[in-house]
């Protein structure tokens, strides 16, 4: 039988290419009309037109945006995510696509994302023959706490899959290149918000009330050493204040201060435990100040933690799509992202689409963001892959006889072996995370 990915890949390479100007239009249309969390009804609208226009029936999700639509039919299923919502930031930049919306704009990529994901389910669409299904998931709300991820992993819409993809634009790396890594490959992250209140006072007499300013001093300073010690290392937990509020005139010791920040971890297990671990660690230290002391603490996103044979498969896809030399170790990253979510049901594999196009690079989560739309092609192509790749391991996981005691022969070509499930993935995806996460 000739294999899956080998039939059906050039296929939609060929498909991706064909339409490169067309991507293009779609992405700008996106860029130009943003919308923001849970209001992008007219970005579902749009994707609902292309998705009918390639003979696909797309189904709106209960939120009222997004859409779930599903190419093929049958099991296996291999489900592939992209995020449809922007940011409350003002576009920069001179260009002609520049959003129409004051003060929202896609600063992070996500219409590059959901153009992507449109391009593949119109690409599986077209060349057919998919023996299984890959549903496709434009999901809304992923620039929200806890994110629009959860609603999705409710709603069953993942119920019988057996693994998910998606990417994510990274502008650090160049357009043509992809990204992936095994394990933790972004953070959990958490919000803090301490509140601590006193009596005030006279700056000449602080022996006689509670020095509130000492006091926010003292949790600035000591709450982030003593968390590092008692965490593990490895778990890469990380507490920054952003924001400090107390008093108005330079003698009056103030009656209340607040502090604001942000905590994120790479170990899913540390996680768990964060918010008791921080809220003791601060109770501790407001303790010995004699201030009063609230803690708001807001349980954000998991961490993103890749699957190793979800990450074998696409670098599988990634290697047909850009070459040996263009796949690179995506660095971890403290940013957050809700596809960790969908790891609670399933295995799950993010990766990185490099973006730069030379020049001065265009970072994430400001106005200026921009991307080589050369990219939108490539992440098509890679994307289509893995579903693809899947699929064909999918199946052969079905028709092989039970695993075997040792592990396939490294260079082991037979079908059946292609990609298989039951080996550890290339280890410059994997050794390193062990020491990260």
């Amino acid at each position: 039988m000739t294999r899956l990915a080998e039939k059906l890949g050039p296929r939609t390479d060929a498909w991706a290419t064909e339409h490169h100007d067309e991507l293009v239009a779609v992405r700008r249309h996106l860029h130009a009309h943003p919308e923001l969390s849970f209001a992008e009804y007219g970005t579902t609208s749009f994707l609902e037109q292309g998705l009918r226009a390639a003979g696909l029936e797309p189904r709106r999700l209960a939120t009222g945006t997004g859409l779930v639509v599903d190419v093929g039919s049958g099991g296996p299923v291999v489900v592939l995510r992209a995020d449809i919502d922007a940011l409350p930031l003002a576009d920069l930049k001179d260009v002609p696509y520049a959003s129409t919306v004051d003060g929202v704009c896609h600063a992070c990529g996500h219409d590059v994302h959901t153009t992507v994901l449109l391009g593949v389910a119109r690409a599986l669409a077209a060349v057919g023959d998919l023996p299984g299904t890959v549903r496709c998931i434009f999901q809304p709300g992923e620039e929200t706490v806890p994110g629009g991820a959860t609603g999705i992993v409710a709603s069953g819409v993942l119920a019988g899959a057996d693994r998910a993809f998606a990417l994510h634009c990274d502008p650090s790396i160049p357009a043509g290149t992809i990204g992936l890594r095994t394990g933790a490959i972004t953070a959990a992250c958490d919000r803090i918000g301490v509140t601590l209140s006193g009596p005030g006072g006279h700056t000449a007499r602080p022996q006689l009330t509670v020095d509130l300013v000492d006091a926010l001093g003292r949790l600035i300073t000591d709450l982030p050493g003593l968390l590092s010690r008692q965490v593990d290392p490895r778990a890469g937990m990380s507490l920054v204040w952003g924001a400090v509020n107390a008093g108005v005139a330079a003698n009056a010791i103030p009656q209340r201060g607040r502090l604001q920040g942000t905590v994120r971890v790479l170990d899913r297990g540390a996680w768990q435990d964060a918010e008791g671990l921080v809220r003791s660690l601060v109770e501790r230290v407001a303790a010995t100040t004699g201030a009063e002391v609230d803690v708001d603490y807001v349980r954000g996103v998991p961490p993103v933690v890749n699957d190793s044979r979800t990450v074998a498969l696409q670098r599988a896809a990634a290697l047909d799509t850009v070459g040996a030399e263009r796949v690179v170790l995506s660095p971890q990253s403290m940013g957050g992202e809700d596809f960790g979510w969908f790891a609670d049901v399933l295995p799950i594999g993010l990766a990185r689409l490099g973006t730069h196009g030379g020049g001065t690079s265009l970072d994430l989560h400001r106005g200026t963001f921009d991307v080589d739309e050369s990219a939108i092609g490539i992440g098509v192509r890679f994307l289509a892959r893995a579903a693809l790749q899947a699929l064909q391991a999918d199946i052969a996981a079905t028709r092989s006889a039970p695993a075997r005691a040792a592990p396939p022969v490294p260079g082991d070509t037979s079908p059946h072996d292609a990609v298989d499930e039951r080996r550890e993935p290339d280890d410059e995806f994997s050794r390193s995370d062990r020491s990260g996460s």
